[in-house]
């Protein structure tokens, strides 16, 4: 079915090789393109037709972003075509961070998460929308229902009161926060680098507005398991090579505290087969920040 699809577009009808990208959690359909006579190459992504709207606005977005001209993929085309919707972006050479990771000094790690912190405070350059409810209405809000739904699960987290009051205890720290761009999903598998070198940010898909320093969660989750001077790195490169703020500590753990409970939540209901895993990691950062009883993680030194 590909390639009639490909043949039936103007863009692409010229194709000169095609293959099916399988990595993600995303459940697109995802190849990589490249065309007769042109060194360009691009990704294209099919979806359910019932999800258009929302990929339109994932398209304005990126086209948003370009004339920010930040480092990330570039958006070229989106329709409809035998019953599904298609978005064409620019295709990023390279090797996801992760996998680039596995080659380089720690100080290399450290240099290419400095580059990776610096694009993300370039990206937050980007201000919400005007109709967008303030951050902490919409967090709090996620928020409560995360919780009554993790409470009527048979999923328990140890400790689940400690880290509740801890939440409790800093809520308000939202308020006023500023509602900015957030990419929602910034970790080594959707960044590229080559050969050392950051190259750009992939995969929007999860985009929100908020917190800036909600983008940071995804260390403590994802990123500080494999690699620390990458995870110090991005963090020092954010600030400019400054350390951040004890209002940054307490806002990262606090948004950590509350990922116990969505994580949790999300996994049950999307990937329970993936539950250990989750919970290892889960695991791994409360004993990091012993429960929250520090905001600074003990891998950040």
């Amino acid at each position: 079915m590909i390639e009639q699809l490909l043949k039936e577009m103007p863009l692409l009808k010229d194709y000169k090789e095609f293959k099916k990208i399988n990595k993600g959690f995303s459940s697109d359909e995802k190849y990589f393109i490249s065309l007769k006579n042109s060194d360009e190459k691009y990704m294209i992504r099919f979806f359910p037709i019932s999800q258009f709207e929302d990929r339109e606005k994932e398209f304005a977005i990126l086209k948003t972003i370009e004339s920010y001209s930040i480092k990330a993929i570039k958006a070229i085309e989106i329709g409809k075509i035998q019953g599904h919707g298609y978005i064409v972006t620019t295709y990023m050479d390279g090797n996801d961070v992760e996998e680039e990771l596995l080659v380089l000094t720690e100080r290399e790690q450290y240099q290419l998460g400095f580059e990776a912190g610096q694009e993300l405070l370039n990206l937050h350059k980007i201000q919400a929308p005007k109709h967008i409810e303030p951050w902490y209405e919409r967090k709090s809000l996620k928020h409560k229902n995360y919780v009554e739904a993790y409470l009527a699960c048979p999923i328990k987290i140890d400790q689940d009161e400690k880290i509740l009051q801890f939440i409790d205890n800093h809520m308000l720290l939202m308020e006023n926060r500023p509602n900015i761009f957030q990419h929602d999903d910034y970790h080594p598998s959707n960044l590229i680098a080559q050969e050392g070198k950051f190259k750009g940010i992939i995969d929007f898909g999860r985009y929100d507005w908020g917190d800036p320093i909600h983008e940071f969660l995804k260390i403590g989750i994802f990123t500080r398991n494999i690699s620390v001077p990458f995870s110090i790195g991005q963090i020092k490169g954010y600030f400019n090579g400054e350390e951040p703020s004890d209002e940054f500590w307490t806002l990262y753990s606090l948004y950590l505290a509350m990922c116990v409970f969505s994580t949790v939540v999300w996994t049950l209901k999307t990937i329970p087969e993936d539950m250990d895993n989750m919970l290892n990691k889960i695991n791994i950062f409360l004993v990091d920040h012993q429960y929250f009883k520090n905001v600074k993680p003990s891998w950040y030194k």
